[in-house]
C-alpha cells in the first residue's frame, strides 16, 4: 500500500464508523484493528507482530492550532520508536508483549469536536485531519537514535526491559531541541495555539517559520477531509 491507499483506508474506517477510539494497528493485510483485538491475537498467533506495519491514532479537539499541526500536540512518537527498536518500556502493554519490528508509519487523526468557529471566527467544524509519517525518517530527523544511544547504551544487546525514567530522558531530550526555528516543542506548540486560537495577529511571521520547520521535521503526508461528503477539501 502506498501513502493515499493507507490514508483513503483509514478515513473509510471513519466514514463506516468502524474505527475503534485511541490506539489501532494497521496489519499488512488493510485490515486495522484495536489494541485490544491485537493483545487478544497475539496470545493465539504471537507471529502477528511482524504483521503490524502502521499504528493509528485517533483523537478530537475544539482547538484550530491541532488541526493545523496535529503533531505538536502529541509525543508518542519516542515511544513508538523504541518499541519497534525492542525497547519494552516495563509496565506499560499498549503495544502487547513482543517489538513491532515490521512498524513503518504512524497515522495520526484528529477530528474537529466543536461547530464553533472560535475567537479567530475560523471555520473548521466537519474536519478530519490525517496525517500520515515514515517512522524511521522522523525518529532520524528527531535525533531519537543518537539520544537513545545517550541514555540507554548498548542496554538492548543484554537486555531490552527498559525502566520509565529511562523513557522519560529519552523523551525529554527529544521535546527541548530547539527543532522548530528556533522554539522547542512545547514553545512553537504555545505559539501556534496564540496565532490560531488566541488572535495574536502579531506572530504571523513567526508561525511561518515554524510551519515550515514542522514540514522539515515530520514529512506528513496530510489529508483533510469533509465529514459530511467524505471528501478532501482545503482547510
Amino acid at each position: 500500500m502506498d501513502e493515499y491507499q493507507i490514508v483513503e483506508l483509514v478515513k473509510d474506517r471513519y466514514r463506516t464508523g468502524s474505527i475503534k477510539a485511541d490506539d489501532n494497528l494497521l496489519l499488512n493485510d488493510r485490515t486495522i484493528i484495536s489494541d485490544e483485538s491485537y493483545e487478544h491475537s497475539y496470545q493465539h498467533n504471537p507471529s502477528i507482530n511482524k504483521q503490524v506495519i502502521g499504528y493509528v491514532n485517533n483523537d478530537t479537539t475544539n482547538f484550530v492550532s491541532n488541526l493545523e499541526f496535529p503533531i505538536l500536540r502529541w509525543d508518542f512518537i519516542s515511544y513508538i520508536y523504541l518499541y519497534k527498536k525492542g525497547y519494552l518500556i516495563r509496565g506499560n502493554s499498549t503495544f502487547g508483549p513482543a517489538p513491532l519490528p515490521n512498524l513503518k508509519y504512524i497515522i495520526y487523526c484528529i477530528m474537529s469536536s466543536t461547530e464553533d468557529t472560535g475567537i479567530t471566527g475560523y471555520e473548521f467544524k466537519d474536519r478530519l485531519v490525517i496525517e500520515l509519517l515514515d517512522l524511521d525518517v522522523v525518529a532520524n530527523n528527531l535525533n531519537l537514535p543518537k539520544i537513545m544511544s545517550s541514555v540507554l547504551g548498548p542496554k538492548l544487546l543484554s537486555e531490552n526491559n527498559m525502566k520509565r525514567h529511562e523513557f522519560y530522558e529519552i523523551n525529554e531530550q527529544m521535546r527541548s531541541q530547539k527543532l522548530f526555528a528556533g522554539h522547542t516543542w512545547d514553545d512553537a506548540h504555545d505559539i501556534v495555539h496564540l496565532y490560531f486560537d488566541e488572535d495574536e495577529r502579531e506572530l504571523s511571521k513567526e508561525v511561518l517559520k515554524i510551519s515550515q520547520a514542522y514540514e522539515r521535521v515530520f514529512r506528513p503526508y496530510r489529508v483533510v477531509y469533509n465529514t459530511k461528503t467524505w471528501q478532501p477539501v482545503v482547510m
